[in-house]
């Protein structure tokens, strides 16, 4: 567990609870949980920490429970005027910086799968928050222009725009945001992605709960980055997630690919609106909202969150956790057996008979 020191029964239990304890005031001292009250590890699991690890670099990275969500100031409430989470989808690119396209195919692929829709994305993250609408931004529509910044540099040839990519801009209709751009060794360019989250604040709805942008392009934060797949500002209830992906293998088929690919997306998606939310890095149970260090960390971590967390969601979203599940497993059933969602699946059909069970006995 390389340092790492999971929180107790007692410690996981009190933080799924309003009143932020274990038990109730006829409790018994020194009892132990009602093993009823408890999850079965086989359905949420401890987090797998292997060395290089998120936690294994930060084992005493503070719990966020519950109750201390609830009373988390900086968190923004979902109100009746300000509910919607809104997804905005790639940006267009204008005539004069075609070759933005180009940056986001990685570097030696030939023949790319095709990128996730858009739309199924949305379809996700409304099973997934489902008790708030989720809507496709439709104006203003953003799109790549150029970055004029004093004296314009001549270039001569589209291949040296590729092979030295400038900034450029990104419009919102009522200004040109500046993005920065570098080279790196995926992709032919990178996007930093906090410029992109400036856009995302400057477009945000006024009857938004929270934006995510998503974007193609590599994305990445600051020099001492080499790439980021997402990042939220939560206070500011935005959050950029990127679609790009140089590491899917070759040896699957197409189908199961761009399943693969949008799974990924939807993780991502899903939790960097989590932040949104006022929801922390967990530490309680392998979940969605993990901490990662890395891709093969990403990989490994599960798309639905934990009791602790489902705590918050639920109390967020208003939603009724059996309508939350069936929602969550249409979307997954709409893909048949791909291994990918059919997993998913299961564990949702599991996890709905556990919550049958224990509703019937209260």
């Amino acid at each position: 567990m390389a340092g790492y020191k999971r929180p107790t029964v007692q410690q996981r239990l009190a933080a799924t609870r309003p009143s932020g304890r274990a038990f109730g005031a006829g409790k018994p001292k020194g009892a132990g949980p009602a093993t009823d009250e408890v999850p079965a590890d086989s359905t949420f699991p401890a987090p797998l920490v292997l060395p290089g690890d998120e936690l294994s670099f930060d084992p005493k990275y503070p719990p966020q429970s519950f109750r201390s969500w609830k009373q988390l100031k900086e968190r923004n409430a979902v109100t009746d005027r300000r509910r919607t989470i809104y997804v905005v989808a790639p940006p267009k690119v204008t005539q004069d910086v075609q070759f933005v396209d180009h940056w986001a195919v990685p570097e030696g692929i030939a023949d790319a799968i095709k990128a996730p829709a858009v739309e199924d994305i949305v379809n996700y993250l409304q099973a997934f928050y489902h008790g708030l609408p989720v809507r496709v931004l439709h104006e203003p529509e953003l799109c790549f222009v150029d970055w004029e910044d004093g004296v314009r540099k001549k270039v001569s040839s589209e291949s040296d725009r590729a092979r030295k990519p400038r900034d450029v801009a990104l419009a919102t209709g009522s200004e040109a945001i500046h993005i920065r751009v570098r080279k790196y060794e995926s992709f032919p360019a990178q996007l930093n992605l906090n410029n992109l989250l400036d856009v995302a604040i400057s477009i945000l709805p006024d009857d938004a709960y929270a934006l995510l942008m998503i974007v193609n392009h590599d994305l990445y934060e600051d020099e001492d980055d080499d790439f980021c797949c997402g990042r939220a500002y939560g206070g500011s209830r935005v959050a950029v997630v990127s679609t790009a992906s140089p590491t899917l293998g070759t040896t699957q088929s197409r189908r199961h690919l761009e399943l693969l690919w949008l799974s990924r997306v939807c993780k991502t998606a899903s939790h960097e609106l989590g932040h949104c939310f006022g929801i922390d890095h967990c530490i309680y149970y392998a979940c969605v909202m993990q901490g990662t260090a890395g891709l093969s960390e990403d990989a490994r971590q599960p798309p639905y969150v934990c009791p602790v967390d489902s705590a918050k969601l639920l109390t967020a979203t208003g939603a009724d956790e059996m309508d939350w599940l069936r929602a969550l497993l249409g979307f997954c059933e709409r893909f048949g057996d791909d291994a990918l969602f059919a997993a998913f699946a299961a564990w949702l059909r599991v996890r709905l008979e556990e919550v049958g069970v224990k509703d019937l006995e209260e």
